[in-house]
């Protein structure tokens, strides 16, 4: 990917400058930044293994914009999410001296961005590519009202844009958290844990004295430390299938995500279930919920000694999983 980019920078249409830091808001791992001056370039990631991606590759990486900070030029590959997009223009405009590139698939919204851009600015012409655009505009375009005007709220919880379920609690979660067992042990994790709804719901149960939400989100997780503020909770800003524990877990909880583009791949949950076997002390128990039509019984079954379904509804089903296997890898 990144062909749209590359076009830009070798056209000349985009002044890439010779000095100065150059901002990459939320690039992807399958991005290609070659076109760009790799000593120069800022990248601006809060996903997590996306943010490790380039840091591995030797890229200045931060998980958030920094306060104050002044760039020479950006560039902005827009997320799905409409309120993150327009809020990663902004910020960029906001921040840059020179021009920031805009760069899109159609189905990222791209369209929309431009047409509502050329109502109060004057964008470059459009170049059009691999089912995309890309164009620029100048730094400093006024675009304050496309950021929040404050936190998010919902049902008493701090959201934000762009992060899972921003504008309600998700029904998967609220019905997992409906259906956990009044004990959960001593030491729980809530595995992707999001912005912190099923963590503020394990805290309200008996006996728990240590809580570790993992979530690869950094946004998010700037939302969870304030939904489920408490000194039994650590936050940890990693990827929930590689994350260790640093002690045996009694109970596992999660609403795994399912998808990184549009189709579904079980196979993220089924790295979730393998992590949260691996974690669990041997009496230890997985509460998960998920979509019905994904099939993760197989997946705990080959973990786990004992699997049954708790509940659910037409849409999702509750799933147990008790002592965990050992020996697998």
């Amino acid at each position: 990917m990144s062909v749209r980019l590359s076009l830009a920078a070798q056209s000349g249409g985009f002044a890439v400058p010779s000095e100065g830091r150059i901002a990459v808001f939320h690039p992807r791992a399958e991005h290609d930044l070659s076109a760009l001056p790799k000593a120069q370039l800022l990248i601006i990631q809060p996903f997590r293994p996306d943010h490790d991606h380039f840091a591995a590759q030797g890229y200045g990486c931060v998980p958030a914009p920094e306060a104050g900070a002044e760039y020479s030029a950006a560039v902005v590959f827009l997320p799905r999410a409409k309120a993150l997009a327009r809020m990663l223009v902004a910020q960029a405009a906001a921040a840059t001296r020179g021009q920031v590139l805009i760069d899109g698939a159609k189905t990222e919204g791209i369209d929309s961005v431009l047409k509502d851009l050329r109502k109060r600015c004057e964008p470059s012409a459009p170049v059009s590519k691999a089912h995309g655009k890309v164009f620029w505009i100048e730094g400093g375009t006024e675009l304050s009202d496309w950021l929040p005007a404050g936190p998010q709220q919902v049902e008493g919880f701090i959201t934000a844009p762009g992060v899972f379920s921003a504008d309600g609690i998700d029904p998967a979660s609220r019905l997992l958290a409906a259906a956990l067992p009044k004990k959960l042990g001593r030491c729980v994790a809530d595995l992707g844990g999001g912005w912190g709804y099923l963590s503020a719901q394990v805290l309200k149960h008996e006996g728990v004295e240590e809580l570790h939400l993992v979530e690869a989100d950094h946004a998010a997780l700037a939302c969870a430390r304030l939904n489920a503020a408490d000194p039994r909770t650590q936050f940890h800003w990693a990827d929930a299938r590689s994350w260790k524990a640093p002690g045996p877990v009694n109970t596992v909880v999660m609403n795994p995500p399912f998808h990184t583009g549009r189709a579904a791949e079980p196979s993220l949950g089924q790295a979730f279930i393998a992590a949260a076997a691996a974690m669990l002390a041997p009496g230890g128990s997985l509460w998960m919920v998920a979509n019905r039509h994904l099939p993760y019984e197989t997946a705990l079954a080959d973990r786990f000694a004992q699997v049954r379904e708790e509940g659910g509804d037409n849409r999702f089903k509750i799933l147990h999983a008790a002592r965990p296997k050992r020996g697998r890898k």
